[in-house]
């Protein structure tokens, strides 16, 4: 019925038209008082016919409306070529359908280029400054002989070579996440191994800030990514480290989840169905001018990838409770 409906459509001027002489037709054999059997049996032939040409018709046309809807399902396989036009109508829509694939492509091109650039542009960033930090680092560890009023400045310097490198990796996960490429590695690992690695890494920042850790060695086993699973969880700690000020971290498992919960400044509830937004930062960050809104929208996508979920519970004052679901 809906090819019917279309071709009644689209040949409405011409069903019209045909109606229109049919009456004339009619109308001047009764004016000459012909009689009515051989009136009738005219029109009667006439509708026959045209039902016969329209039958015909319809067959080319709805020929016509598969065989175009088998193209676009063949283009959307990125073919290539179009059905001969039947007349120089659809020639003319081709060549607008031709020059409009072609500026589509162009435009594709162009921003694939743009993106790569982009992309070879940060990835090499990234593994430059890895040079200097590394040097600073080194510089750090010498057992120098210094004043006790230097000390603490050089702690401070510490802990911000500390954030570059963390600003530093978080970019190249960005990137490697954003690429057509991943490489993830789906495999049993252990819960308590990749959180030992985690913590191993901010043991500095908790000593920093005098922070406890509630922690004791647990069982458990994933089928996960190690490195990007790791990843995942210092992003957690690092933002439970960030927003506590006192008090402490516990890192513990509960009904099969792994909980990171902090007695931190917590979320508005507002902020909650937002917070794995890319960019946002909230009140939390926008009290805290160098929050990227990045970090969590990584934890999000990555752990979406594993086919992992996380929940977050918070509540102003009281801290933060993250869960992830494996």
């Amino acid at each position: 019925m809906y090819w019917i409906k279309e071709y009644a459509k689209s040949h409405r001027l011409g069903i019209c038209l045909y109606v229109v002489f049919g009456i004339v037709f009619a109308a001047v054999l009764w004016l000459y008082r012909l009689p009515v059997e051989p009136v009738a049996y005219a029109l009667g032939l006439c509708i026959v016919i045209a039902l016969l040409v329209m039958a015909v018709d319809f067959g080319h046309y709805r020929k016509r409306a598969e065989e175009l809807k088998r193209q676009m399902e063949a283009a959307r396989n990125a073919a290539e070529k179009l059905p001969e036009p039947k007349g120089g109508l659809e020639e003319l829509y081709q060549k607008l359908l031709e020059n409009a694939r072609e500026g589509r492509s162009c435009q594709v091109a162009m921003l694939m280029r743009e993106k790569m650039d982009v992309t070879d542009y940060f990835t090499l960033w990234a593994h430059q400054i890895k040079t200097p930090i590394a040097a600073m680092r080194l510089l750090l560890q010498q057992e120098l002989p210094e004043p006790e009023e230097y000390y603490g400045q050089r702690r401070e310097a510490e802990a911000e070579l500390f954030k570059i490198e963390q600003y530093v990796e978080m970019v190249l996960q960005y990137l490697r996440l954003n690429s057509s490429i991943n490489d993830f590695v789906l495999k049993e690992y252990s819960l308590d191994s990749m959180v030992r690695q985690a913590v191993h890494k901010y043991a500095p920042m908790f000593i920093r800030k005098g922070l406890a850790l509630q922690y004791e060695p647990f069982g458990g086993k994933a089928v996960t990514d190690e490195k990007w699973m790791v990843f995942v969880l210092e992003q957690i700690l690092s933002n439970a480290i960030k927003y506590t000020s006192s008090g402490k971290v516990s890192i513990y498992l509960e009904n099969g989840c792994l909980v990171v919960e902090d007695t931190g400044i917590g979320i508005l509830a507002e902020d909650l169905p937002r917070v794995f937004d890319k960019g946002y930062t909230g009140y939390n960050g926008r009290s805290d001018k160098k929050a990227s809104g990045i970090g969590l929208y990584l934890v999000k996508e990555i752990l979406g990838r594993l086919g992992h979920k996380i929940m977050l519970d918070s509540e102003p004052g009281k801290g933060t409770r993250v869960k992830i679901l494996f």
